[in-house]
């Protein structure tokens, strides 16, 4: 299907907790075709299914409901279609409570909101790992059995073809769970372009515009090295728009008057952000030559990206497995001058002295000066007798939480139990946190594919 010859994807989420404010603005800045939203991140899909545990209705970016329930209305009404992974971990959740929201806005009739499930291997796994499926941990080879019976969340990253059909069906709006970061705009590239899945070229180049736009303002300005203290007006960035075209190239640009830039420094910048193996960057749909990539200024605000080669898909997808891994927490203490780091350091020992006599174990025990050495450790070498202030902050992690909790508890006695001049201590008592640590592995496409459901529901 090949409608348009030239479409605008507007980024509006890095992540879960990026600015609210950003989507809004790309609906009411100026034309685009799709606003693409991404939340979620690794660790990201084990918070939501602790909450959907704790409440079935739960599980997906709750945030995204009131933020669709302000825009909704303008993006039915300029045909701007959305497309996200807000569905977290509870896909059909999220996808009902905005067909409620469009319903509340008046929009019954008017809109159509999609929902790909499939993704989520949780209630699965046991099944899979009977059938042969391993699921070794990428980098050390471990069988997923070694820690199975801590398992909180399995996601597998889905490419873009469900989104694609739910485009098809009439969706305004699509919602996913663990879709790539990358699919979330070039679904829209295949469906408006007509893309096969053996245009491997074209395929990449949509993989590298996503890529750009996934992290939000870090393509135009936001967490850059070059020159950030001449961006112009960051308090209201402008997000990346991606200006797509049938043949692949696109050009990187944000909505007049919006703050950042948008140069091949900025575009650079994104491009190299999580990269392995530059010339062979693997998504579901194909596997893209980052090293072909060309930038050309196009004038103010507006870099074109061409000449991307990209190959053959591989026969597995990387499923994102989240377990509990132990227990950790951490204290502060600020300490002020004269001799603010030695009483910082005095004050650690002590510290530490007092969880030995205790008898406490941990597996680790992290101390930092935040103000000398919390960046770059023992580079920075001694730390200066004048510094005005120290924030001493220690951590400890371990299997037992009561060996924990009680760390928590040593923090305040030095308050009035170790050196002079500490402050800082108003957020009270350190609170202990579960660990979830992440388990990347790779499952074949066949054992996920047959799996997945799209459902397009009417407002």
């Amino acid at each position: 299907m090949a409608e348009r010859t030239h479409i605008r994807i507007a980024s509006g989420q890095g992540f879960w907790g990026d600015d609210l404010e950003a989507p809004v603005r790309q609906v009411e800045g100026g034309a685009i075709d799709y606003l693409v939203m991404d939340y979620l991140a690794e660790v990201t899909m084990s918070i939501m299914q602790k909450q959907r545990a704790r409440d079935p209705a739960a599980g997906y970016a709750r945030d995204f409901i009131p933020l669709m329930e302000r825009i909704l209305p303008a993006c039915v009404e300029r045909g701007i279609r959305v497309v996200t992974n807000a569905g977290g971990v509870n896909p059909g959740g999220c996808a009902a409570a905005l067909v409620e929201v469009g319903r509340r806005v008046g929009l019954g009739g008017r809109a159509r909101v999609g929902r790909v499930e499939g993704d989520d291997i949780l209630d699965r796994l046991d099944a899979l790992l009977e059938e042969g499926h391993d699921l070794a941990h990428m980098e050390t080879g471990e069988p997923l059995r070694a820690v199975r019976d801590r398992v909180e969340s399995a996601n597998v990253y889905l490419g873009a073809a469900p989104i694609v059909e739910a485009l098809q069906g009439g969706a305004d709006v699509v919602v996913t769970g663990r879709s790539t970061d990358t699919a979330l705009t070039y679904a829209p590239m295949i469906h408006e372009f007509g893309w096969g899945p053996d245009d491997h070229d074209r395929l990449a180049a949509g993989v590298v515009a996503g890529h750009i736009n996934e992290c939000g303002a870090q393509s135009t300005g936001g967490n850059c090295l070059i020159d950030w203290w001449t961006l112009p007006f960051m308090e209201e960035v402008g997000f990346p728009i991606i200006e797509a075209d049938p043949d692949g190239t696109f050009v990187v640009t944000k909505h007049r008057g919006t703050g950042g830039r948008v140069t091949r420094g900025t575009v650079s910048e994104q491009i190299v952000y999580e990269m392995g193996d530059p010339s062979e960057y693997i998504t579901p749909d194909v596997v893209a030559d980052f090293t072909s990539i060309r930038l050309e200024d196009e004038g103010p605000d507006r870099v074109r990206v061409r000449g991307i080669r990209g190959g053959p898909r591989t026969d597995f997808l990387k499923v994102s497995i989240a377990y509990a891994d132990g227990w950790k927490a951490t204290g502060t203490l600020t300490y002020a001058w004269p001799d603010a780091a030695a009483k910082a350091q005095a004050a650690a020992k002590v510290l530490r002295a007092r969880l030995d006599r205790l008898g406490l174990e941990f597996d680790a025990v992290r101390t930092e000066l935040v103000g000398w050495d919390s960046t770059h450790g023992s580079l920075v070498g001694p730390p200066p007798a004048d510094l005005p202030e120290v924030q001493l902050r220690v951590g400890v992690r371990g299997r037992d939480r009561a060996a924990v909790e009680r760390f928590t508890r040593e923090i305040a006695p030095l308050v009035l139990t170790g050196p002079p001049s500490v402050t800082g201590f108003a957020g009270g008592r350190p609170r202990v946190q579960q660990i979830m640590a992440y388990w990347p592995a790779l499952i074949r496409r066949e054992a996920v594919e047959p799996h997945l459901t799209v459902h397009v529901s009417e407002v």
